[in-house]
């Protein structure tokens, strides 16, 4: 073969990126299910009932689960009449809930501020990050910085105002903090929304912005989850894409995981245990078929799937099983599920 051949196919191999895993990676299917299911979890006060919920998270102390439910709301963004109330909008509930591993409550907030909780993470000093994935008559979204205790210490965005500029978002989804305090906030959900990952400092002073909509290397269809591993790198569930894209804190693009399917919800533990929950494949979603929906279990260090706990819901119409999705330190799974309007937990056989 010509010598100039040659370089010219050498050429090509070192520019095109070495995914882990191909666009075309086989379902994830046929995996073992080493948990058991423990359905309705989490007791809610006397006369308060279970809307829909995508958002869960885990305490520091690694046993207490923080949950955002919409104040009774079972409907979806698509099934919401323009101009009238939903969600939080007219409630005195409290949206952001924190339970025991039995799911005893032991305490709430967050009543009057958050609108329309859609991500929920809880960073190292124990505060409470949400998103507020809506907006109605002054209110939503934003992304709001609770302390542990209630109190707000940072708001996000710019109140019931939709945009795309960098003290604005439209339709975020999901927020994670760095170790130093940077926040990357996922946003997002979709239609004319954005679909990109814009960062902060830790005291809210915008520093970058990347992704538009699209389907290429670092191109965003639906942002809807983000989560850091222990080498601080980004995976954001680019859920209209069916794909986790791996990004570098600066935003450069590193890698794309189909494997672990239509990813709704991410959870990365400390010891970079990774936890997808799709909710979408085969019911909503009319682009991945073949794909059982559920949550799968696997490694953020080399993308390998160990587990998977399927959706005991064989056909859907609408989104099913879990969308939110975290685990504690004894590696109880947590669920939490638009349409079935509950949480769920699951503990290993």
């Amino acid at each position: 073969m010509p010598a100039c051949r040659l370089a010219a196919i050498a050429i090509l191999f070192l520019t095109v990126p070495a995914f882990t895993w191909a666009q075309t990676a086989a379902p994830t299917n046929s995996l073992p299910n080493p948990y058991r299911s423990i359905e309705n979890w989490g007791q809610l006060p006397d006369g308060r009932v279970w809307g829909s919920t995508s958002a869960v998270a885990i305490d520091p102390d690694g046993t207490s689960v923080w949950v955002a439910e919409r104040c009774g709301e079972t409907r979806p963004p698509t099934r919401i009449t323009p101009g009238a109330p939903f969600a939080c909008a007219e409630s005195n509930l409290d949206p952001i809930l924190k339970f025991d591993t039995t799911g005893k409550l032991l305490k709430s907030f967050g009543a009057g501020v958050v609108l329309f909780p859609h991500g929920l993470y809880v960073d190292r000093d124990g505060n409470v990050w949400v998103t507020d994935g809506l907006g109605f008559k002054g209110k939503g979204h934003q992304v709001f910085k609770f302390g542990p205790d209630g109190h707000l210490l940072l708001t996000l965005g710019k109140a019931g105002t939709p945009g795309g500029g960098t003290d604005e978002f439209n339709a975020p989804s999901a927020v994670v903090t760095a170790p130093n305090g940077d926040i990357f906030v996922a946003d997002g959900h979709g239609g004319n929304t954005n679909a990109r990952i814009v960062k902060f400092d830790k005291d809210g002073k915008f520093i970058k912005t990347w992704g538009h909509k699209g389907s290429g290397p670092g191109e965003l269809d639906i942002p809807h989850a983000i989560a850091m591993d222990s080498a601080g790198r980004l995976f954001v569930g680019d859920r209209q894409n069916n794909r986790i894209q791996i990004f570098d804190q600066n935003g450069k693009f590193l890698d794309q995981w189909t494997q672990f399917s239509r990813p709704s919800g991410i959870y990365i533990d400390k010891n970079d245990v990774i936890y997808v929950a799709d909710s979408e494949s085969e019911s909503v979603s009319k682009n991945h078929d073949g794909w059982k929906r559920g949550i799968r279990v696997g490694s953020a260090k080399d993308g390998s799937v160990t587990a998977f706990i399927p959706d005991p819901v064989e056909k859907s119409n609408t989104t099913s099983a879990a969308e939110g999705v975290a685990a504690d330190a004894a590696g109880n799974i947590y669920g939490a599920e638009v349409g079935q309007r509950r949480m769920m937990k699951y503990m290993k056989k």
